[in-house]
């Protein structure tokens, strides 16, 4: 298994994505800058969470037009798994990857605290090590985290099973009060039509070690290294 993890100017979680694979895999991930072209050989690319370029203009928007990218979407094109993570969610959407868009959360206030999660497939290289219906723990830490895609594209996410992770309540119902920026239908992951990519907007890389308060977020990352191994 071999792994890039993408770094842009304002990242801040890429080296907390690095320590999770190198814990999980046992070898260490390659740090790749923004401004290098070549992904070749690499089996999964992590495009982490941070404030990209300041969050100028528009969240993700300019990283998306990074040279790297047009490395990543080849590397997804070959069949490469790749995962992006709050920051990472929104590059994707915005490079295309991934259908919709995030936008400012509901409360017009960033949000930095734990959610509960449940997990709505798990047939999936990201999520086979849960079960469909888990209910899991993970932090959340974003001013743009509210999913919107258009009633068409919502359809098709559920309907073909890619909706990867929803906001829910401790007992697992995806409610309102769950829903912490107000993502349409409690949205917090997806996936591509191919599910090899992933979104999603809580940060499974701080629940991975029990000395960070939980491991919930260690099954993600499990899963990745039995599909790649």
């Amino acid at each position: 298994m071999k792994a890039a993890v993408i770094v842009f100017p304002g990242s801040n979680c890429d080296r907390d994505v690095a320590v999770a694979l190198e814990r999980v895999t046992g070898r260490p991930a390659k740090m790749v800058w923004h401004a290098e072209s070549d992904l070749a050989g690499y089996d999964l690319v992590v495009v982490p969470g941070g404030f990209s370029y300041g969050d100028y203009l528009r969240c993700g928007a300019m990283a998306a037009h990074s040279p790297i990218m047009r490395a990543v979407k080849a590397r997804a094109d070959a069949g490469a798994l790749v995962l992006g993570i709050c920051n990472g969610f929104q590059i994707l959407t915005e490079a295309g990857l991934l259908p919709g868009a995030l936008m400012r959360n509901a409360d017009l206030h960033f949000i930095c605290k734990d959610v509960t999660l449940r997990v709505e497939t798990a047939a999936c290289a990201f999520t086979q090590r849960y079960r469909a219906g888990q209910i899991i723990r993970m932090p959340v830490a974003h001013n743009e985290g509210n999913y919107f895609a258009d009633a068409g594209t919502l359809e098709r996410l559920f309907g073909e099973d890619r909706v990867a992770f929803r906001y829910c309540s401790p007992a697992g119902e995806p409610d309102d009060a769950g829903n912490p920026n107000g993502s349409l239908r409690n949205i917090a992951g997806i996936l591509n039509d191919r599910r090899n990519v992933l979104g999603l907007m809580p940060h499974p890389e701080r629940m991975a070690d029990a000395d960070l308060g939980g491991t919930d977020g260690r099954g993600l990352f499990a899963g990745l290294v039995a599909a790649l191994t």
